[in-house]
């Protein structure tokens, strides 16, 4: 096959069993305090189905550098060597702590677009971000102030600053953003990790949330960039190196920390899709669920080029999952 083949279609359906599985193995520790182990168990399963989907596929976002993170890191080939060629970005908990505390909107979550399209953040690991819906595109400007974008996102959305809710990783970095949401007049909804489902569902009409503000996983801004573009909603960022030789290893690498990062510098494809699968029960997305001889999963799978989102529900066989995907429930 020709190495300029284009993302086909049917690659969603392909990843979101890859998160499905993900997502059912670790399952079994939601609730039991150890996120290690979770996610070392969705790692190990999201990377044997990897294996088996239709691309030429090369890690961008994955775990880590090859010498911490000795599956999915950065620089890995995935795939199963058929297919087209694409960056993949994973994040196979995003929010590992919300999963091994039972705590809500815990996601499986796998990106991918055209191969060479998704920004290389240079292991800059923060980014301070602002994501909206698609009826507040174009009302957002991350070098504004805070007031500034809560009233033109507000006006864009007609709602009442007063009735505008804003969701903020709860971190002591964040005192002073809190300070001046509540300044403005708008509610905050404070989580303490899963920053791409909160991005998620400041894009969503089904959701309370407005938009998203702060300093948060680089990583998660670039994949939350992928399922903006698959909904219609805009992320900007900005790098936020966290000291000062991250600081200078980013200006080594040709990085203008000034430089606002909107959707398509993130990621510059047409065609990208965005797979996740609820952990535990969120706002978007039920958790897995489990019953005698299997379980059930809940997931959204989405392509920007039809700009379609895909709820998808499935119920899956124990004995089926232990032959194909090597999962014991």
């Amino acid at each position: 096959m020709s190495s300029k083949e284009a993302p086909d279609r049917n690659l969603a359906m392909e990843l979101v069993r890859v998160t499905e599985a993900a997502a059912l193995a670790a399952g079994r520790w939601v609730g039991r305090g150890d996120k290690n182990s979770g996610d070392g168990a969705a790692v190990d399963a999201m990377r044997e189905l990897l294996s088996t989907v239709s691309m030429r596929g090369t890690v961008v976002i994955g775990e880590g550098e090859k010498d911490e993170a000795p599956m999915l890191y950065n620089g890995e080939v995935v795939g199963n060597g058929e297919g087209p060629e694409v960056d993949v970005a994973v994040d196979p908990i995003d929010g590992t702590t919300l999963m091994a505390e039972g705590r809500p909107n815990s996601i499986a979550v796998i990106a991918v677009s055209e191969r060479g399209t998704m920004f290389d953040p240079s292991a800059v690991f923060y980014m301070n971000k602002i994501a909206v819906g698609p009826a507040a595109k174009g009302a957002i400007d991350i070098d504004q102030s805070v007031e500034w974008n809560i009233n033109s996102v507000a006006a864009a959305k007609g709602i009442d600053v007063a009735d505008l809710t804003v969701v903020v990783l709860d971190r002591p970095r964040h005192a002073e953003l809190i300070s001046e949401i509540r300044e403005a007049g708008a509610k905050i909804r404070l989580i303490s990790d899963g920053d791409v489902a909160g991005a998620i569902a400041a894009a969503g009409d089904y959701s309370t949330v407005d938009m998203l503000m702060g300093i948060g996983g680089t990583p998660e801004g670039i994949i939350s960039a992928v399922a903006m573009k698959c909904m219609g909603g805009e992320i900007q960022g900005k790098l936020w190196p966290k000291d000062e030789a991250e600081r200078q290893k980013a200006i080594d690498a040709g990085h203008d920390l000034d430089r606002v990062l909107t959707n398509e510098i993130l990621v510059s494809g047409e065609n990208s899709f965005f797979c996740a699968t609820g952990v535990t029960n969120g706002d978007m997305l039920r958790g897995v669920t489990y019953r005698p001889n299997g379980a059930t999963t809940r997931s959204l799978v989405m392509r920007s080029k039809s700009g379609t989102v895909r709820t998808v529900e499935a119920v899956h066989q124990t004995s089926k999952l232990r032959e194909f995907a090597r999962i014991d429930l």
